[in-house]
């Protein structure tokens, strides 16, 4: 997670004085830079060593450096996003075209901002992974990230790759059954309960020397810091204060849709051949009488 949604989380989950300094940087995020070490330890009723320890709790070496990387984490939000609330995007009684104009947004910034934080070498190791895989391929997530994985799992299938999706409650024997060379796809936002799914497979998964692929938020969490493969969720919703997870669901369908468009791509004549004959024999259901929807085929 980003050190902005480390600081709500304490904000929520703690009432001590980390919860009093997570609220006021919260707080007072635009105007942090203003304050001295000592002016935020008065106005949080603490002290500066109160301050350096709250710091170092956050695995940061002290006030100066958490201070630096909040900093920056608020430049890059100002730079890039609008002043619309991913978490409380529209309130009581918005009008249909507001709620329509913000939604639109927001989703377009996830779309932007999972497309900046991508790294062309992790995402080229990932394709690797699923097109080298020894025999099987499977999904481990929570909903509605295994929901969301039904879309991938779908188009994957349309080129001949066969994902399994791991049923809740079950992953362990999944996991517990893929060998050397096999695939799996961790995808958890947070990453970092390792006693939850999926986390809790990452051991057993190494154990049996399977190829790992995660996806998961930005910083770094349990999930980033055990595997090798990471490619990252857009990471501005709150864990729990939120509408609906509009812009997370945004950005992993969007890594999907790239995973999913590497693949095609490494063999794009026999994949799109395949594909179209399947589509064909299989798909004859679909019709429509607009023209420029209709297909030509071969007589």
């Amino acid at each position: 997670m980003t050190l902005i949604q480390v600081l709500e989380d304490i904000s929520v989950s703690e009432n001590n004085a980390k919860k009093y300094i997570a609220e006021f940087l919260l707080k007072e995020k635009d105007q942090i830079d203003k304050y001295s070490m000592q002016q935020i330890a008065d106005k949080t009723f603490t002290s500066k060593s109160t301050l350096f320890r709250f710091a170092q709790s956050l695995n940061y070496s002290g006030w100066r450096e958490m201070i630096q990387t909040f900093l920056r984490e608020i430049a890059y939000m100002n730079q890039h996003y609008s002043n619309i609330d991913p978490n409380l995007p529209f309130l009581a009684g918005e009008a249909t075209d507001d709620i329509v104009g913000k939604l639109t947004e927001i989703q377009r910034e996830s779309v932007q901002n999972t497309a900046d934080m991508i790294n062309i070498d992790t995402l080229n190791l990932a394709v690797d992974r699923i097109l080298n895989a020894r025999r099987n391929i499977v999904l481990f997530g929570i909903s509605p990230n295994n929901l969301m994985g039904q879309l991938l799992q779908r188009k994957l299938s349309s080129i001949g790759i066969i994902l399994t999706i791991a049923r809740t409650d079950e992953g362990g024997m999944l996991a517990s059954a893929l060998h050397k060379g096999d695939c799996a796809i961790l995808v958890s936002y947070s990453g970092n309960n390792e006693q939850r799914e999926p986390m809790k497979f990452i051991e057993t998964l190494k154990g049996n020397q399977v190829n790992i692929i995660s996806l998961t938020s930005e910083g770094e969490n349990y999930l980033s810091k055990n595997t090798d493969c990471v490619l990252r969720i857009s990471s501005r919703e709150k864990l729990y204060s939120k509408i609906g997870n509009f812009t997370t669901e945004e950005s992993i369908l969007h890594l999907f849709n790239l995973i999913y468009a590497c693949c095609f791509s490494r063999n794009f004549i026999s994949n799109y051949n395949y594909k179209l004959q399947n589509s064909e024999e299989f798909e004859y259901r679909r019709s429509s009488k607009l023209f420029d929807l209709k297909e030509n085929h071969k007589q």
